[in-house]
């Protein structure tokens, strides 16, 4: 009787541990699955974390790489504008020098109209009393800067070119071998004569005919004949050299004497 109790007990207990055996292996299974699972979850989380990682560190190359090349072109322009401040500050100075050069203009200006109109008088008076060849496009020239002056469509720099030009062509008279035609009143009678100038030193008529020659007399204001036959070789000797018909050559004229001043 005892003995078949324990059979039935070791029985039981043996049946108990397989029951316990086959839970625990079931247990055991699911823990595995589980940290399989979770390991599975941190693998992925790592590969997640590592892209996010890639990725930042391409930006922050890309960030580092724009950044360089900012800096390169603030330095560029830094220079820039400090060369740009050098030629503003140039073109200050500048602009300051016109603003007084304009200053300066306008009250030259001002002066420049009575100048212009006392040389214009001068130059009127020296005409007159000058020796008398050309008379009349001098005087028409004369005439000319007198209206000018009085122009407003004329700027005062052309006016003061036009009567430096007047003065230049009257000194230039004074170097230069001349003839042409005009009328001379010979013995009360009106005759057409050929007109030699000498610069401002002669100034001869010979009759078309070349029979009468004169010269004029500065200091007598007027006309004076010469003997018949005393300077009519080289007076038209004169005329021909003076409209190149003939070479240059020297001439015997008569020239009046300096006179003391």
């Amino acid at each position: 009787m005892t003995m078949h109790r324990l059979k039935n007990v070791l029985i039981a207990v043996l049946m108990a541990t397989g029951t316990l055996t086959g839970a625990t292996a079931a247990a055991q299974a699911n823990t595995l699955d589980s940290i399989l699972e979770v390991g599975e979850s941190k693998n992925q989380a790592a590969r997640e974390s590592q892209r996010k990682i890639d990725r930042l560190a391409d930006e922050a190359r890309d960030l580092l790489s724009d950044y360089k090349s900012v800096m390169k072109q603030v330095d560029g322009l830094k220079v820039y504008n400090s060369r740009l401040e050098r030629q503003i500050a140039n073109q200050e100075r500048r602009i300051a020098e016109i603003d007084e050069s304009i200053e300066q203009v306008t009250i030259i200006q001002r002066q420049m109209t009575p100048l212009m109109e006392r040389m214009v008088d001068g130059l009127d008076q020296f005409v007159e009393l000058d020796v008398p060849f050309h008379m009349d496009e001098r005087r028409q020239r004369i005439g000319m800067l007198r209206s000018n002056l009085d122009r407003s469509d004329i700027s005062v720099a052309e006016k003061f070119r036009q009567v430096l030009e007047a003065y230049k062509i009257e000194s230039e008279y004074g170097r230069k071998l001349d003839s042409y035609k005009a009328n001379v009143e010979i013995d009360g009678v009106e005759r057409d004569v050929n007109i030699l100038r000498v610069g401002r030193i002669a100034l001869l008529y010979q009759t078309t005919d070349t029979e009468l020659s004169g010269a004029w007399s500065q200091s007598e204001r007027a006309w004076v004949p010469l003997s018949r036959g005393a300077y009519r070789s080289e007076i038209m000797k004169g005329l021909r050299i003076a409209d190149k018909t003939a070479t240059i050559d020297l001439m015997n004229l008569p020239v009046a004497a300096p006179e003391a001043m």
